[in-house]
């Protein structure tokens, strides 16, 4: 029998976190996180680098990161290329990396071989993310699409619903429905409708929500104000053979800060 929670028969989904993106399943699967690992996705394929998904942080990654000669990130507190944006925008020379986050990164990784299409949406590159997701579906009325909002964790390891997530998946669920694809299911439509209420806000909110205070707090505002340049990418990373790269060559240099 179909699961309850796999919002079968609608064409677009929503869910969090790792337990959502298993229980319902899609076509295509956007996974969130604006702050911070989709977003660093975007700048990083807007710079020309592709973006190895990882869990964590640790010797695995280290030897992970040798095998493919790759850059790994380290801490946000560290010198070098992290979680944080901003400091991809400042790499130099970097054409592979290996980015370890315990939610976007993990939830990437854990759908690699789902058999689905995955790719990386944040505030960043929602049109132009709706705008390829839109153009697969119309070409088979058997594909479906789910968005799945990464959240954070408290510190119990139980899921933090993250706001900025729900804005992320509902700008992308929302920027579907302009598309013409329905229907969207009731949790897909509440994403939706929760980015609407607050599209006219952003980028302010997302310097008051909690995710945004919190990296303000650590010192690491400029990585909100990346995260929050609403449509600045019309690239979509899309995860094939374990890395992130983009549908289409990079539109433009990476910015130098």
């Amino acid at each position: 029998m179909t699961s309850p929670y796999s919002q079968h028969g609608f064409r677009a989904g929503f869910d969090w976190g790792p337990a959502g993106a298993a229980a319902v399943p899609g076509s295509l699967v956007a996974v969130v996180d604006v702050l911070s690992f989709t977003t660093a996705v975007t700048v990083a394929v807007d710079c020309g680098i592709e973006v190895f998904p990882y869990r964590w942080r640790d010797e695995t990654a280290v030897a992970y990161a040798e095998q493919l000669d790759a850059v790994l990130a380290v801490g946000r507190s560290q010198q070098g290329i992290t979680l944080s944006p901003d400091s991809i925008r400042q790499a130099q020379g970097v054409q592979r990396l290996v980015l370890p986050s315990p939610n976007g990164s993990t939830i990437s990784q854990q759908l690699s071989d789902s058999g689905a299409t995955v790719l990386a949406v944040s505030l960043h590159n929602t049109s132009a993310a709706a705008d390829w997701a839109a153009a697969q579906l119309a070409q088979d009325p058997t594909l479906t699409v789910v968005a799945i909002a990464a959240g954070e964790r408290w510190t119990d390891g139980s899921l933090r619903p993250a706001v900025e997530d729900l804005w992320g998946a509902g700008a992308f669920l929302a920027a579907l429905a302009d598309r013409g694809v329905t229907p969207l299911s009731p949790e897909a439509r509440a994403a939706a409708a929760a980015y609407r209420e607050v599209a006219g806000e952003l980028p302010e909110l997302l310097y008051d929500c909690a995710g945004g205070r919190e990296l303000t707090e650590y010192g690491f505002p400029q990585d909100v104000a990346v995260a929050a340049e609403v449509d600045s990418s019309r690239l979509v990373p899309l995860l094939q053979a374990c890395r992130l790269s983009a549908s289409s060559k990079p539109s433009r240099f990476c910015p130098v800060t």
